[in-house]
């Protein structure tokens, strides 16, 4: 195994900030994976697996154990009928590309997760969603390796512990499971309404009234392209922010005060309360720039927390603090962060 010492960890973060970790190593098949972790028990190393780095931000202090990089490849569709499309993909594929392949075989079910920076392992930690469609909906097993039994294991939809924008991979099993593959189930056909009001918008204005899997792609790609900051250019970690979920008693109370509030309906009588309008209702707009911290919001998007000088995760921290602690004194709301803060 080829472990490298002292590498930077801002090189791991599409965020570039963060220290260095004492150990690394790229993983690609099972005996790597369960030969390193076995190493790092013995040196008595705490352990992590990443993906690209999309969804991270590193603390300065850096990481004192190994640091896995996932690299399980593998695309490997089965269609099981004329309708019924199953695809098991290597945790370490880009999952842009996965979802690419998906719609070429004319398959619908992710078409909405397109763009979506990141590796296919790291879709359910965070079950990432998007115009309508998360993760949770398709995903019918994972492949994992069970830290605490050092044991390959394949954990079905129901015990992962699927919540908006979270999982038991995030929480109660937060750092035991190395996700190694994913398995989904497709359908193949084309999408039907209703969409997603941006997606359904776009396609209206354009008067776009086929909706194959590849033309909601091609939707999805542009509205993302038009707001978001591609993360090989520009330092950021996407949207930074995740959408309060409240329920009736807050939202009338918010619309008493703010009847401009931007929110969805959701079931079970929740309510999904924009975060980037929370964001620029404190003062926070598009494009505004913090000489403090050298960090700032996306010109296309105030959810889109962009490092144009920061030199620190401190500084981001500082930052957000103030996103935060504005939105809070403002309405009471407390903004939870997406990107994982490691160690």
């Amino acid at each position: 195994m080829d472990i490298k010492q002292n590498v930077p960890l801002s090189k791991y973060s599409t965020m570039r900030l963060g220290g260095n970790a004492a150990y690394l190593l790229e993983v690609s098949n099972r005996n790597d994976l369960s030969a390193a972790v076995k190493w790092a028990k013995t040196n008595n190393l705490p352990t992590i697996m990443i993906g690209s780095g999309s969804n991270i931000v590193w603390k300065d202090e850096g990481f004192p154990g190994l640091v896995l990089v996932n690299k399980f490849m593998g695309y490997q569709p089965f269609a099981e009928d004329s309708e019924n499309y199953y695809l098991t993909i290597g945790g370490g594929e880009n999952w842009d590309n996965a979802v690419a392949q998906s719609v070429k075989a004319g398959a619908t079910g992710i078409e909405g997760l397109s763009l979506i920076p990141g590796t296919a392992g790291a879709t359910p930690v965070q079950n990432v969603g998007a115009y309508g469609q998360d993760i949770s909906q398709t995903l019918v097993s994972l492949e994992a390796y069970d830290t605490t039994t050092d044991l390959f294991v394949t954990i079905p939809n129901s015990d992962c512990g699927f919540t908006y924008r979270s999982s038991k991979f995030k929480t109660t099993d937060r750092g035991r499971f190395f996700i190694t593959g994913i398995t989904l189930h497709l359908m193949i056909g084309n999408p039907m309404p209703p969409f997603y009001p941006a997606l359904a918008n776009y396609l209206s204005e354009r008067k776009i009234t086929t909706h194959t899997p590849q033309v909601i792609r091609d939707a999805v790609i542009e509205i993302r392209k038009a707001k978001l900051p591609d993360p090989q250019e520009v330092a950021n970690n996407g949207s930074f922010f995740a959408n309060p979920i409240i329920d009736q008693g807050t939202l009338s109370q918010i619309l008493a005060d703010f009847p401009d509030a931007v929110y969805w309906p959701m079931e079970g009588g929740k309510t999904k309360l924009s975060a980037a309008w929370l964001v620029e209702k404190a003062g926070f707009n598009k494009g505004a720039y913090d000489p403090e911290t050298g960090m700032g919001t996306w010109r296309n998007h105030s959810l889109v927390l962009v490092n144009e000088h920061a030199r620190k995760t401190a500084d981001l921290l500082k930052f957000k603090q103030k996103i935060v602690d504005g939105v809070a004194n403002l309405t009471g709301i407390t903004l939870v962060q997406e990107p994982e803060l490691l160690p």
